[in-house]
């Protein structure tokens, strides 16, 4: 019994296969429309996906295209195809704004994207587009039963980026012993993470590498460039205590100041030693 059991199956498989090939090379444009959605329907998404690509330019105009490309988005997501989904999904959204499913079809716009979206140290295409996409759904849906998921996401995925881009003004920051351009690119650097996401999550620590760079920076400075540096670390300084008065980086803050503060009244008493020269030599 399980022997014929399993010839049936086989000889439906075969059946299916021979049908499916059949319809895909030579079937009319209805013919592969209702196989599509058929093969979409078996959750066969690689098959759906071919039909659904010879089938698209004949459908174009028609009422049947609104279902096409709701089911073209679906199938990508669930062929892992995450990024062409998104890019489907948010077609969906423009092309039909009347649709029922213009708010699902938002949704998973946007949460393709994130999936698509690598880990922070990569290329953030990704992350950007699921960002925006999440905030137009949350403006765009805000009784949405998905604006809890939604913003939920929105902020996994700003960590992501401002994680990116804390870690690229660290690097500057590591690396400026061996290229002391980058103390210039480390301080703009956390200048852009801090002005871009003013509630950052990494605000405090942005600050203290902000502040360390610009001392270090003087530090590896010559005397005539050290005065415009040294004002600007003292600024950071007080920016970061402005905003967190009781740091964690209380101890090495106020060393760094105190160091600038000598280098300061250092270089005082020489500009003040050459004006007294430049003085006597007049008289």
């Amino acid at each position: 019994m399980k022997k014929i059991a399993f010839l049936l199956l086989f000889s439906l498989l075969l059946t299916s296969c021979g049908e499916y090939q059949k319809v895909l090379n030579k079937g009319t444009i209805e013919e592969q429309y209702k196989m599509a959605v058929k093969m979409y329907e078996s959750k066969e998404y690689s098959k759906a996906l071919r039909l659904f690509e010879k089938i698209t330019p004949s459908y174009r105009g028609k009422p049947q295209m609104e279902r096409i490309q709701f089911m073209v988005g679906q199938s990508n997501f669930n062929e892992k195809n995450y990024s062409i989904a998104g890019y489907y999904f948010d077609r969906f959204t423009n092309n039909y704004p009347k649709s029922s499913k213009k708010a699902e079809a938002a949704f998973l716009s946007a949460y393709s994207y994130k999936l698509a979206s690598p880990v922070f140290s990569k290329d953030p295409t990704d992350t950007k587009k699921a960002l925006e996409a999440f905030q137009n759904f949350i403006n765009n849906y805000p009784d949405s039963d998905k604006i809890v998921e939604a913003n939920k996401h929105y902020k996994e995925l700003n960590y992501k980026l401002q994680k990116k881009s804390f870690e690229i003004a660290k690097t500057y920051y590591t690396t400026a012993d061996y290229d002391l351009r980058n103390y210039k690119a480390a301080i703009q650097a956390f200048d852009n993470l801090l002005s871009d996401h003013l509630g950052s999550y990494f605000k405090e620590e942005a600050l203290y590498y902000r502040l360390k760079s610009a001392h270090d920076f003087v530090l590896k400075s010559t005397d005539r460039r050290k005065p415009e540096r040294i004002s600007d670390a003292i600024e950071a300084y007080e920016k970061l205590k402005r905003n967190f008065p009781e740091t964690k980086y209380k101890k090495d803050s106020d060393k760094m100041l105190a160091k600038m503060q000598s280098e300061k009244e250092r270089l005082d008493n020489i500009i003040a030693k050459i004006k007294e020269l430049e003085n006597s030599t007049e008289k």
